[in-house]
């Protein structure tokens, strides 16, 4: 009986390699500006990668110190961006019992388990943190903020390598539809550059080689892209249901309209090439949000910038548009973030909400020789700031796809959107 409520977007919140919160992010997405930097820490010489995309804003130094301590540096991140979206949603006042957490990780506390790991082995057990089980679990940034917000509709934190925080909002707007909550507090946050998660992705060739120049090494749909970015931060938004948004007088940036999920059953690591899976995640989108592609202006790109990865979209883009379809401005982002795994999916959400909203599609930087299976695809990639479609109905969709087969799109529209 719930299923036709609307959710509206009346909050966010961002700390991301652009920036602090999700001004400063945004625009220095407008201006073009990478996140990517040379690494200085003491890391092994072994590991050949030397680039990544940290945190513009160093959380520990926007938390209080003694809480901060007490938390892996993945929980800073989300806290600091959940704080924010709070705060822009005008901090709701809603019955405990109606307010949930849906914030996602891919990896969690990494960091702080390699530690714990370090300290056991060079100084015993006794030396090992009480701290390190809630700064280990994925589960941990979720679970903070429930505390820190009395969230106690359910506390919740999917689990889908790249698509988590994607999923993690494309869930919390099933708490609102079916009634479960009214406010839902969604997004997701990675903190994963350490060492052995570079050596990692180094192992499977995920990652760029461009240690000469870091800002130009993140290049979706290029020709010479050879993998991405590591990177971190987080993304927060509050979603809520449109009659309460309405009883408080709060107007909505967006509607959270669609979402839309498959599974590839073809590779853990690698996208189908025919691009059948993503496809089918942005169809059910659109079918979610009861519109179609002719409304489609706008699509924040997975597009990580490997060379298996970004011609798998493009087929998947227009295998779900149709031929015929008008083609919406498509943005690849992750040129300037970096790729903040499972942060990344909420962090392009707000991206696409902001695009929206403004009427402007932010450019892919570094693409300066577009790959030719691209482009005789046709999808129509910004290379600059672009203006894109302002019409009632218009539709904003973001793609996220993980190890695993995950594909998770979602859909947004602003209609009865009026901030």
């Amino acid at each position: 009986m719930h299923q036709d409520r609307a959710v509206v977007v009346t909050g966010m919140g961002a700390t991301t390699p652009l920036g602090g919160d999700v001004a400063s992010t945004w625009s220095a997405m407008l201006a073009g500006k990478s996140g990517v930097r040379m690494l200085t820490e003491d890391w092994p010489e072994t590991i050949p990668v030397r680039i990544a995309a940290p945190a513009a804003v160093d959380p520990a130094s926007v938390i209080d110190r003694v809480q901060a301590r007490r938390l892996d540096r993945c929980e800073q991140l989300a806290l600091v961006a959940a704080r924010e979206a709070w705060r822009d949603a005008g901090a709701p006042e809603v019955a405990p019992e109606r307010l949930a957490v849906c914030v996602a990780t891919s990896i969690g506390g990494l960091s702080r388990m390699l530690e714990a790991y370090d300290t056991l082995h060079e100084r015993g057990v006794r030396y090992v943190s009480p701290y390190t089980i809630p700064m280990m679990m994925p589960s941990g940034a979720a679970g903070w903020i429930s505390i820190e917000l009395n969230a106690r509709a359910g506390v919740h934190s999917p689990a889908s390598a790249c698509a988590s925080s994607t999923e993690a909002i494309g869930y919390a707007m099933t708490l609102i539809r079916s009634g479960r909550a009214d406010v839902v507090v969604a997004g997701g946050a990675e903190a994963p550059i350490v060492p052995l998660t570079v050596a990692c992705f180094t192992q499977i060739r995920a990652l760029s080689y461009r240690n000469d120049e870091p800002e130009r090494a993140s290049r979706p749909f290029d020709a010479g892209r050879d993998g991405f970015v590591l990177g971190e931060g987080a993304g927060i938004v509050v979603l809520e249901s449109a009659e309460h948004a309405a009883r408080r007088g709060m107007p909505g940036y967006a509607v959270a309209a669609g979402a839309g999920y498959s599974s590839d059953a073809y590779h853990l690591t690698q996208t189908d090439p025919e691009g059948k899976g993503p496809a089918a995640a942005i169809r059910g989108a659109l079918s979610d949000a009861r519109t179609g592609p002719g409304q489609v202006v706008h699509i924040n790109a997975h597009a990580t910038s490997t060379p298996y990865g970004d011609a798998a979209e493009a087929a998947a883009v227009r295998l779900a548009l149709g031929e015929h379809a008008a083609r919406p401005v498509v943005s690849g982002t992750k040129s300037m973030t970096g790729h903040p795994l499972g942060a990344v999916g909420a962090i392009e959400a707000i991206a696409a909400i902001c695009a929206l909203r403004e009427h402007v599609a932010p450019p892919t930087i570094n693409l300066e020789e577009p790959d030719p299976a691209v482009t005789a695809i046709g999808i129509d990639i910004a290379t600059e700031p672009r203006e894109i479609g302002a019409a009632a109905g218009a539709v904003a969709l973001t793609n996220s796809f993980g190890f695993g087969g995950h594909n998770v799109t979602l859909a947004f529209t602003a209609g009865g959107a009026g901030r």
